[in-house]
């Protein structure tokens, strides 16, 4: 469960604060996929990493139980200058698990092979989202939070094995998916939001979120 109560957020420009949040209430209850539509510049990413608890509102209370991702993309606690197997094992560690199993796991789902023991550095962005996303997967989450889809891979295999063990997961688990596309949230969520302006309406239905937000964009 994710509850946020009169939660605002903005930022300095440099020449004005820019909002994020204006006093936003809305609760994901466990079991209830939601996607939460924004154009670009909004505050997507902003967003998402209050849920995950990686940046703090400047108002309101966010209440969180039960086991939630960090945002697939979101590569701040993962380092370039050391491995995907260094990292993998760091990760574990951070999150009380078993470093030879995260590091098997992700060496199965990522099939990188000898690149696996170079550093992220030396990945092309195809790469560390294949790594990003089978780190994602290892971990086991009640809710997983995505930020702005799926890693784009070219490699058929890796994308059928991700996108079935996603699907399996998503049967005991909660997807919150925030997004610009609403083709990408009509795969996954039921339920939906916008974001504008500072403004988090939310709505019973997807088709309504995508009235509102087509309203928005196109006028």
């Amino acid at each position: 469960m994710i509850e946020f109560e009169n939660v605002s957020k903005s930022f300095w420009t440099g020449s004005h604060h820019k909002v994020i949040l204006n006093q936003a209430s809305f609760r994901v209850e466990r079991g209830e996929n939601i996607g939460i539509l924004a154009p670009n510049g909004t505050g997507k990413t902003t967003l998402v990493n209050m849920m995950a608890g990686l940046e703090k509102p400047d108002e309101g209370t966010i209440r969180r139980e039960g086991g939630i991702s960090f945002p697939l993309g979101y590569m701040g606690g993962v380092v370039n200058r050391i491995s995907a197997r260094e990292n993998a094992r760091f990760i574990a560690k951070i999150y009380g698990l078993d470093p030879d199993y995260v590091e098997a796991f992700c060496r199965w789902m990522c099939n990188l092979g000898e690149y696996f023991d170079q550093p992220l550095g030396t990945y092309s962005a195809g790469m560390k989202g294949r790594f990003s996303f089978a780190l994602l997967l290892a971990l086991d989450f009640d809710m997983y939070l995505i930020d702005e889809g799926m890693p784009n891979s070219t490699d058929v295999e890796f994308n059928k094995r991700a996108g079935d063990l996603l699907a399996e997961r998503l049967q005991r688990a909660t997807l919150v998916i925030v997004s610009h596309a609403p083709e990408l949230l009509q795969k996954f969520a039921k339920k939906a939001g916008v974001l504008m302006d500072g403004n988090l309406h939310m709505f019973d239905t997807l088709e309504e979120a995508k009235a509102l937000y087509d309203y928005e964009t196109q006028s």
